[in-house]
């Protein structure tokens, strides 16, 4: 648990700084764009909470390598290969012009890097036809790798809308990789899960419910990467886990990433890469969040924004429960995917309907 300790409060003293002095960063790390469609706060706030994430990761391990340089040293390679993902969308929070290709093929590079520092490829899928090419091309895998890396990479940055949206989404699916690992004994998993936890919880202090500092997409990008890489290093440092378990404990990101491409492209007729105000958390901000609070008072707008994530944050907990019980068990996993995609869906098309079922309000005026 030193590992959470110390995560924890390094990022917490390093976001209490970024926080306390914004007005010597605000100028290039604050979000000012407050009328985009993807936008809803209501004051210019720093988007560069992932510089506490890496701040406290780097301090957690340099006290790990006192205590075990083996474990250490994985983190440590892990987080190396991270830096193009992370800075990459750094960059684009500072400057807001890295477009999205620049920023996934800087996260296909850290899958690279991965892979060939940590052994991390993708050997197996459990789906027929595609197994045998892995098996017979090898560039296959690491094709493959590169695009599962970069997609949940991405998934996280979709989701990330609303203050302690993406950051505890992150948290729980890194507490189901962190049970997985102790079941197997495998210590070096355990740590890096437990430590990008702590660093979570010393920023969402701020982040939530309040919106004092934002993840950006540098944050986003780096606990997207680091779970997408601990999900493909616990199948394949160990065969019993079942290929389909990190898809279950990321079904929430996956599929909205999915599903917003479909939206995008089939429906809308647009490039999949526009911004919208279309997704799941969106949906459920407009349809549930914003008739329960509907003033528009600067701190009424706070409330609604704070309110929206724990809808979310209850939906990625009926995915990663069922995937944490059985994630040796590939029909079980495969039959709750597909509960969980099908749940989606008609809970999306009632929002879009407002057909809104009753138990989701909250606070329901007579």
């Amino acid at each position: 648990m030193s590992a959470l300790a110390f995560a924890f409060l390094l990022s917490l003293l390093f976001t209490l700084f970024l926080v306390r002095y914004s007005f010597l960063h605000n100028s290039f790390s604050a979000d000012y764009d407050l009328n985009g469609v993807q936008k809803f706060h209501a004051n210019p706030v720093p988007r560069i909470g992932g510089v506490a994430l890496v701040f406290g990761l780097t301090g957690a391990f340099f006290v790990r390598y006192l205590k075990d340089p083996d474990v250490a040293n994985f983190c440590f390679l892990l987080l190396m290969s991270a830096m193009p993902a992370f800075l990459f969308g750094l960059l684009e929070d500072l400057t807001k012009r890295i477009g999205i290709k620049i920023r996934l093929l800087a996260v296909i590079f850290s899958a690279l890097m991965a892979g060939y520092f940590l052994e991390s490829w993708l050997l197996s899928l459990q789906i027929f036809g595609i197994d045998n090419l892995i098996l017979a091309y090898p560039m296959v895998s690491i094709l493959i790798t590169c695009f599962a890396v970069a997609g949940v990479s991405n998934a996280f940055n979709i989701i990330d809308g609303y203050n302690g949206l993406s950051s505890m989404v992150g948290f729980i699916i890194l507490g189901g990789i962190f049970y997985v690992a102790f079941q197997l004994g495998d210590f070096s998993i355990m740590i890096a899960a437990l430590a990008l936890m702590g660093a979570i919880l010393g920023f969402l202090i701020f982040n939530y419910p309040r919106g004092l500092i934002f993840l950006g997409d540098g944050g986003a990008y780096l606990i997207g990467f680091w779970i997408a890489e601990l999900s493909i290093l616990l199948t394949a440092r160990h065969s019993e886990v079942s290929k389909w378990f990190p898809l279950l404990l990321c079904a929430y990101p996956i599929v909205e990433t999915l599903f917003t491409i479909y939206r995008r492209i089939i429906i809308q007729r647009t490039h999949p890469g526009m911004p919208d105000a279309a997704h799941l958390h969106q949906m459920i901000y407009k349809r549930i969040v914003r008739w329960e609070v509907s003033s528009n008072d600067s701190r009424d707008i706070v409330i609604r924004n704070s309110l929206t994530a724990p809808y979310l944050w209850v939906l990625t907990s009926l995915a990663v429960i069922p995937a944490v019980l059985f994630w040796d068990n590939v029909w079980a996993l495969r039959a709750f995917t597909l509960l969980f995609l099908v749940s989606y869906i008609l809970l999306y098309r009632r929002l879009v309907l407002f057909k809104v079922p009753a138990w989701l309000i909250i606070n329901q005026r007579r």
